[in-house]
């Protein structure tokens, strides 16, 4: 088994002003970092930087300021969680100009699902992001970690209700997620993938 540590993008994909993001990456990010094994590297959506080079992406520029750009942040990594609600049945327009943005910086890496949302938990917008990882050649676990009516499941210090049950969700889809992210590695440095 490699011993260099896996890196792995926690991509937050909401924008929104007063999202419940937070609370699920807080709690995310606490379990992920309990893993010796694997390097957490957060991808806000909405950090300014980030925001700005997602707008001028839409007239094709580059970012100006200097600063790794998302594509660069992206291919240095073996892996991927994605924290995504599910709005109106689907996710949010600023993930997919994310997701759109960068091509083969995804591809041959896992990616994982932490959704949360109304009844269906964000359970449809994981579908359709399923679909959008296979055109990129990524390969997407099985498992996720969803949470139905978000904002009833948490306490006011950001903590699920039901502790057990979200840590044992979240230790299956890290599980899956190391073997992919090592599997995954240790092939694109033995061969390439060329798609």
């Amino acid at each position: 088994m490699s011993q260099n540590p896996l890196k792995i993008g926690v991509l937050i994909g909401s924008v929104r002003t007063g999202r419940f993001a937070d609370k699920i990456a807080q709690w995310f990010i606490s379990e992920i970092s309990q893993r010796e094994n694997l390097e957490i590297h957060v991808i806000d959506l909405s950090e300014p930087a980030l925001v700005e080079e997602l707008k001028l992406s839409l007239d094709a520029l580059e970012p100006a300021d200097g600063a790794p750009c998302l594509a660069q942040r992206i291919g240095g990594l073996d892996g991927f969680v994605i924290i995504t609600p599910e709005y109106n049945h689907g996710y949010p327009a600023s993930l997919k100009l994310a997701i759109d943005y960068v091509y083969n910086e995804w591809r041959a890496k896992p990616v994982g699902f932490v959704s949360y949302g109304g009844m269906a938990g964000g359970h449809r917008a994981v579908e359709q992001l399923r679909q959008v990882f296979a055109e990129m050649h990524a390969v997407t676990l099985r498992d996720t970690v969803s949470f139905h009516m978000a904002w009833e499941k948490f306490d006011e210090s950001g903590q699920p209700l039901d502790a057990a049950g979200a840590s044992k969700a979240s230790a299956v889809l890290l599980d899956q997620l190391t073997w992919w992210g090592l599997t995954l590695r240790e092939g694109r440095a033995a061969r390439p993938y060329e798609g």
